[in-house]
């Protein structure tokens, strides 16, 4: 019997070795612990090599088989920005804002991710390995390609439910709402490399999802299978940009050691 794909994949063979630096865990925290969804900002401009550096840290945040289902649209003309305002219902946290962006999850860019990993791989040659080839030619497809009306998805789920009464075995997704989770996932988790980055620059953001998100996509143009993830707006922190001190319930009702 053979290996299974992801075993295959990570193998002892991979042979490519980066340096791991040292990270100052002390600024990290002060990073973390001092994000917050701030409301108000001042006038003081992010600056425009700031803002790029951050979204460029946004795009380096992990996600599904490294195909990148999301889209992230920095608005900046002033009448797109004032409309958005007004799509994020008029809250401070956009109205004072001085950058706003919209982050996308894009379901279909499976398939426009696949091509382009193919295309990476093919232009590798003999160097990439053979179960790369097979997982973004033959797994990749498998596992996100639906069908009209979902119907590869259902029968892919009652397979993989069959499978599944004797070993483990991956069952999501299989339907377009599945694919959308999928892709929000991995778009909430740039989100937060974005938002973390801002504070790393001196910088504040609160992530929105008080909007209408149908007059948002036609704003930028979308339609579906694209979906609204959240708005971030940005800048400096307003003296009264946060409205009270942090409040999170004890850690015990959600971090569980069994």
């Amino acid at each position: 019997m053979g290996k299974p794909i992801l075993n295959e994949l990570f193998e002892n063979k991979n042979t490519h070795i980066e340096e791991v630096p040292e990270i100052d865990k002390k600024e990290f925290i002060k990073t973390v612990k001092s994000r917050r969804s701030v409301r108000n900002f001042t006038n003081e401009p992010v600056l425009e090599k700031d803002m790029r550096a951050c979204l460029e840290l946004t795009v380096l945040a992990p996600n599904s088989s490294n195909l990148q289902p999301w889209e992230f649209y920095w608005v900046r003309t002033a009448e797109k920005k004032k409309k958005l305002i007004d799509y994020c219902l008029g809250q401070p946290a956009a109205s004072t804002a001085q950058e706003l962006v919209v982050a996308v999850a894009r379901p279909d860019y499976w398939k426009v991710n696949q091509k382009r990993m193919l295309t990476l791989i093919e232009e590798m040659g003999e160097k990439a390995p053979r179960s790369v080839r097979k997982y973004y030619g033959k797994i990749v497809p498998l596992a996100y390609q639906q069908g009209f009306l979902s119907i590869k998805g259902y029968v892919k789920k009652i397979a993989m439910e069959i499978r599944g009464l004797k070993k483990p075995t991956p069952r999501e997704p299989y339907n377009k709402k599945g694919m959308a989770i999928w892709a929000h996932k991995s778009t909430a988790l740039a989100c937060e490399n974005l938002m973390l980055s801002l504070r790393a620059y001196g910088y504040d953001s609160c992530p929105m999802e008080g909007m209408d998100s149908r007059r948002i996509k036609k704003l930028l143009g979308l339609s579906s299978p694209a979906e609204i993830s959240m708005v971030i707006s940005s800048g400096k922190r307003a003296e009264n940009g946060v409205y009270g001190k942090q409040i999170r319930f004890d850690s015990n009702f959600f971090i569980h050691e069994i």
